[in-house]
């Protein structure tokens, strides 16, 4: 049941999406899209809320509460900037909105950018560790935590990836050809 409500969120994360900027765009009701858009973090509440029943009634945790945590995390920590991205997207691509931002291709801006895409998949990383530690908390010593552990160690994986992309970017930073015009991303874009 867990898993089967994992993909109903990520669907209905993506028809709240297409709704909210239908309502924007097409009935040019922006302040009835955003309050659609607003109602996305319910389904994480739910989800979280269903799962601490599951766990609770005596489930054996498993990796589907292990996703369940996962999901959470990345919807927390990518899910403003995803909307954020298609909703530039959307508006450029059928109302006559500015192109989005392309991200910097070279030098310090492209590791400016990589870190700040650093942080918002550390972001979503901790908050999973954070659920999934506090799963294994609820659970109790005694019950099988083995798949928790599982899901941390890989969240420690996720961190450690970006950590190693963005540093690269600090470390060997690619070199604009002399004729290219550098783009440079807001500075309050995270």
């Amino acid at each position: 049941m867990i898993a089967l409500l994992v993909v109903a969120c990520e669907v209905a994360f993506w028809v709240l999406l297409a709704a909210g900027l239908a309502l924007r765009y097409v009935a040019r009701k922006p302040k009835l899209g955003a309050a659609v858009l607003l109602c996305e973090p319910l389904l994480e509440v739910v989800l979280l809320v269903v799962t601490a029943i599951d766990l609770k009634s005596g489930a054996e945790p498993d990796w589907k509460h292990g996703l369940a945590a996962v999901y959470i995390g990345f919807t927390v920590g990518l899910g403003h900037h995803t909307i954020k991205k298609v909703d530039a997207w959307v508006a450029h691509r059928w109302f006559g909105g500015p192109p989005p931002v392309r991200p910097p291709k070279y030098g310090t801006a492209r590791a400016i950018h990589e870190w700040r895409t650093a942080a918002r998949w550390i972001l979503a990383a901790v908050v999973a560790l954070a659920l999934l530690q506090a799963a294994v908390w609820y659970v109790g010593p005694d019950g099988a935590i083995s798949s928790l552990r599982s899901w941390q160690q890989k969240m420690g994986i996720v961190i450690g990836i970006n950590l190693i992309i963005a540093g690269s970017y600090t470390l060997f930073p690619k070199q604009a050809p002399k004729d290219a015009v550098t783009d440079r991303e807001p500075a309050d874009r995270l």
